[in-house]
């Protein structure tokens, strides 16, 4: 990818492959808000950063050469050629292509796992606007100052805690799961780091050893927090889309993108929910 250093930050072009609403409001990540002015903004790795779309490019405030290079631009996944996927997809399926084709500019973070994990332990029975409130408590609550904002808490910070210590944060239900999670992680019992290159089956079985999670949570740690692109998260949605728009095939016969195919197909559905009136 391009990238400019300016006076505001770093700068690369705008392009029909990288949207900023398309890949930060389509459910896979909790920590970032769309502010008045236009800028989104979000915390990765203990940083805070602002981005906008802007006069043919996406500004990086305040972000230098340096730093784009090792956070922002392996976070967006900025050097993988999406396109090249979509077009493998949509010769799979017509309703693969209407899919790709109707959010091209998504595209897979590459997110902390433990982040991840712990996210989606909150996102369960829950919706994104809360899913977000409890996120942003338990930095608050249990993370490191940086200076106006909080780090993610690490499983290590966590792993000590009761569970009536999370009351503050009114995750509910959940604590016990955050718990178990931390706990396991920090032990070393779940290797988060290990399991991006175990075979998947390994991988799947290590994460449901963990109280609370089960194949969807399991599922989307997979794709979104290690970046295993074979993995596909079935919520109601993803079921519904499934039956409906592609009846009688499985995720496995989408191939080794099938999780970049469940992010367009789950996007497109929850655009156009009257694909699916009776």
């Amino acid at each position: 990818m391009d990238c400019r250093m300016t006076a505001r930050g770093a700068e690369i072009p705008a392009s029909p492959e990288f949207d900023l609403a398309q890949t930060l409001n389509c459910g896979q990540c909790f920590r970032w808000e769309l502010l008045p002015d236009g800028c989104w903004q979000g915390v990765v790795s203990g940083r805070r950063v602002k981005i906008r779309e802007q006069d043919g490019k996406v500004i990086f405030f305040g972000v230098g050469g340096r730093e784009f290079e090792r956070v922002w631009a392996p976070y967006f996944d900025l050097d993988f050629d999406y396109a090249a996927v979509r077009r493998a997809l949509s010769r799979k399926d017509p309703v693969l292509r209407r899919a790709a084709e109707f959010a091209p500019g998504i595209r897979l973070l590459r997110q902390d796992p433990w982040e991840a994990l712990c996210s989606f332990i909150i996102s369960q029975n829950n919706n994104i606007p809360r899913i977000k409130g409890i996120v942003a408590r338990l930095c608050e609550q249990f993370g490191d100052d940086l200076g106006g904002y909080s780090s993610f808490p690490g499983a290590e910070r966590l792993a000590p805690l009761r569970e009536q210590e999370f009351a503050p944060i009114r995750c509910g239900f959940r604590a016990k799961y955050i718990l178990s999670a931390a706990r396991k992680v920090a032990s070393g019992e779940v290797n988060l780091e290990a399991l991006r290159a175990a075979p998947i089956e390994e991988a799947r079985a290590s994460l449901t050893t963990i109280y609370g999670v089960g194949e969807k949570v399991a599922e989307c740690e997979l794709l979104y927090g290690l970046h295993r692109l074979e993995a596909f998260p079935m919520d109601v949605w993803m079921k519904r889309a499934m039956s409906v728009l592609l009846p009688g095939r499985t995720p496995q016969q989408l191939g080794k993108y099938a999780g970049i195919a469940q992010q367009y197909l789950f996007h497109y559905s929850r655009c156009n929910a009257g694909l699916f009136s009776a």
